[in-house]
């Protein structure tokens, strides 16, 4: 088969479309052929070295993918040979062929193409497993999404509101202000012009910019508020005034999502199962897709994802 490999870090262009050996599913695992992979920011990462390959994860970039079931590990009861699904991926994504534990494995939403389902796994996943499972948010709460016009912005603002939350948002200019209101957000903040702690008290704030949201975002968090930082865009530092966080009763929760044991990792699987795919089935929750690159040329979805300005994911397909 054929994958993007990574021989040394550095810009897109170390991305190459490569023959390698064909994976073979452990126990507990099936082989999916890929249709489609999508792009996620930690891709972009680990490309530059930054992001260090789980052991015994593939070498090969892609945290989700979907495709067609091409055979069963020893041991998979529940799926069979040609089911259509779409997968959470440890990586590999980026790949003519998967493999992948059956725990992180979901059908295809009903209304959604083989292709286009590439994009929701890792989004959902990670709204999921952050913004309910960690954070709690309730209906009726405020949540603050940082970087409201990416994969995971628009995911997260569009389950939000669906659940009965306000949502606010911070994004980059006014297109895209306009674009994530469509999508249900109550109030979309310019963050180059404007100062998201305007709009509080929040109870949950979603952050993948860290470094300078930091201060900010604890000092807008209502009493009791929760703070889960997914992303590091901005840096790896930041001061914290500890008197708010005392005395308002506050949480900061750090996650990852790709290292996490795979019992932890199909127990949010079974979540999205359950909470999310209804919601995209009935047309409350809809796949946001900038464009669709060939996967053979990833290279230059990652010039689009850092050159900025996409709304939704970056697909690659395959074929």
């Amino acid at each position: 088969m054929k994958a993007i490999t990574i021989d040394e870090f550095g810009g897109p262009e170390v991305l190459k479309w490569t023959d390698v050996e064909d994976p073979v599913p452990a126990p507990g695992e099936v082989l999916v052929d890929v249709a489609a992979s999508a792009v996620n920011r930690a891709d972009a990462v680990q490309r530059v070295g930054l992001y260090p390959v789980p052991e015994g994860a593939s070498p090969y970039p892609g945290l989700e993918a979907s495709g067609r079931i091409s055979a069963l590990g020893e041991g998979v009861t529940g799926w069979q040979v040609g089911d259509e699904v779409t997968a959470l991926l440890t990586g590999g994504g980026y790949a003519q062929k998967v493999a992948v534990p059956a725990g992180q494995l979901l059908t295809v939403p009903q209304g959604v193409g083989l292709a286009e389902a590439a994009s929701l796994p890792e989004a959902a996943a990670t709204v999921w497993s952050n913004v309910f499972m960690t954070a709690g948010l309730k209906e009726g709460e405020t949540l603050l999404v940082h970087g409201g016009s990416g994969g995971i912005g628009t995911m997260a603002i569009q389950i939000a509101k669906a659940r009965g939350a306000r949502v606010v948002t911070t994004v980059g200019g006014g297109e895209q202000a306009a674009r994530v209101r469509e999508l249900g957000a109550d109030l979309a903040v310019d963050h180059r012009t404007g100062d998201f702690t305007e709009h509080g008290p929040y109870d949950v704030v979603l952050d993948i910019i860290g470094g300078q949201n930091l201060e900010g975002n604890i000092r807008s968090l209502a009493t009791g508020g929760r703070l889960v930082v997914i992303g590091l865009q901005d840096g790896l530092e930041a001061p914290l005034n500890l008197v708010d966080l005392l005395f308002k009763r506050l949480s900061v929760f750090g996650t990852t999502l790709r290292s996490r044991p795979l019992e932890q990792k199909a127990a949010i699987v079974a979540g999205v199962r359950e909470h999310v795919w209804p919601l995209i089935e009935s047309g409350a929750v809809r796949q946001v897709i900038d464009r669709s690159v060939p996967l053979s040329d990833a290279a230059e979805a990652h010039r689009i994802l850092e050159a900025g300005g996409h709304f939704g994911k970056l697909l690659l397909v395959n074929g």
